[in-house]
């Protein structure tokens, strides 16, 4: 199956207005920008709308867009079955608090949802974020003990290279070398860290942290498949059923964030079917509303859930965020599972991965290259040292690409949409990129 021509869903573009050429100047005096150390950061590209895997500058360039806006925009960019069910939910009632009130995107989705993931997933708590999403899913696990009258068990077990979000809560079960988060060592909580299981070996390794920590152990974190802003760091099926195994063992709940796998992007609707293995809780966010607007979501098994069902209204989760299950974003995101439901997306991902292998490959024998990899709908660049990542970029932007290195990589996770022209157009550019930088991309 070849990925979908973006003409093929998008109707003909609509002429756009002049815009004020003067926004961007007027507003960088007052804006603070992420990721960056604005004293030397390059300006950023002034963005006049979007299409399909197209982003359209403001000064008239085109870019295609290789990493659909942080892995969200599944579909693409202003998918009209989304753009149409945003428009009609915001004419009947774009929010209404979900303390006490109900409506049906909310719950439509929260049944659809259950339905999608595996085994009793199936009490959903939304959000807006994916960090808080995972802030959610450390309290259940952590009062899901207290709840049970177990005292105690206040820690995760986490893994280096993991990335969780950007919040304290989430921080503090990150990789502890990682830089950002290094910064604020003392002031985050203490974890357990360890390094993956990726063999007997490694089980066996982490089976004796286990013996030595589970009584102060919640729940074991982990990024199934992919371990996504630590590095792009991929790790077989196996390694997840070695986690499921010792969570069992050590009576501990399995936490799998799929902040950044959910949704197709490693080849299966959620990276816990690939595998497999049901988790007792996991995380959504990303590409929930294809790229729309923010939702997340904290899905818990049966089991979690019982635990804080009970007449004692200090078991209760204590948590709401104002915009919680917000209805324009619930009804963006059914009209997402539609799509997956009506178009052929992961057989799209599945052509995505065979373009990239093929595009990605040549690049092993570039200077400076460490390792190419895919997986699913992810295509990984690895660097022997870290390049110059603004000189890298520029390059790719010249080549018609946006495409946002970071660390030692530069990847590509596309729109699940994409024509295999721009895929192509994509891998292409990386490429000749990565050439043009020499031993110095």
């Amino acid at each position: 199956m070849r990925p979908c021509s973006p003409a093929c869903e998008w109707p003909p573009m609509p002429k756009p207005e002049a815009p004020d050429p003067e926004w961007l100047a007027r507003g960088a005096a007052h804006v603070w920008l992420p990721y960056s150390q604005m004293k030397r950061a390059a300006p950023a590209l002034a963005v006049a709308r979007t299409r399909g895997s197209r982003i359209y500058l403001a000064d008239g360039r085109e870019l295609i867009d290789g990493i659909a806006s942080w892995w969200t925009a599944c579909h693409g960019y202003n998918h009209p079955h989304i753009a149409q069910a945003a428009r009609a939910q915001l004419e009947l009632m774009p929010h209404v608090m979900f303390g006490g009130l109900a409506h049906e995107p909310a719950y439509t989705l929260a049944e659809r949802l259950s339905a999608l993931l595996p085994g009793d997933l199936e009490r959903v708590f939304f959000t807006e974020s994916g960090s808080v999403a995972v802030e959610v899913a450390i309290k259940m696990a952590l009062q899901y003990w207290m709840n049970r009258g177990v005292a105690g068990r206040r820690k995760l077990l986490a893994f280096r290279g993991a990335y969780h979000g950007d919040t304290f809560a989430t921080m503090a079960v990150c990789d502890p070398e990682e830089g950002m988060h290094a910064l604020f060592k003392g002031a985050l909580a203490e974890h357990v860290i360890a390094d993956l299981p990726r063999d007997t070996a490694g089980e066996g390794v982490l089976r004796g942290l286990l013996a030595a920590h589970s009584h102060e152990l919640a729940a074991i974190i982990v990024e199934p498949l992919v371990q996504g802003a630590g590095g792009m760091l991929f790790h077989d099926a196996e390694v997840l059923r070695r986690l499921r195994r010792l969570a069992d063992e050590f009576g501990l709940l399995l936490i799998f964030d799929e902040i950044f796998t959910g949704f197709g992007r490693t080849g299966a609707m959620f990276a816990c079917d690939a595998a497999g293995v049901v988790p007792d809780i996991v995380t959504l966010s990303k590409a929930l509303t294809g790229g729309t607007l923010p939702l997340a979501a904290t899905v818990a098994r049966r089991h979690v859930f019982d635990a804080f069902w009970s007449d004692d209204p200090a078991h209760a989760l204590m948590h709401g965020p104002t915009y919680m299950g917000n209805a324009l974003a619930c009804a963006a995101a059914n009209a997402s599972l539609d799509l997956f439901e009506r178009e052929p997306r992961l057989e799209q991902a599945a052509r995505i991965s065979e373009m990239l292998k093929e595009g990605l490959e040549p690049c092993r024998g570039l200077p400076g290259v460490k390792d190419a990899r895919v997986l699913g709908a992810i295509g990984v660049v690895e660097f022997e040292r870290e390049p110059d990542r603004r000189a890298l970029q520029q390059r790719l932007i010249e080549r018609g690409v946006w495409v946002r290195p970071f660390g030692r990589i530069v990847y590509l996770t596309p729109a699940l949409t994409i024509g295999e022209r721009d895929l192509t157009a994509l891998t292409g550019a990386v490429r000749d990129a990565l050439s043009a930088g020499g031993r110095d991309p």
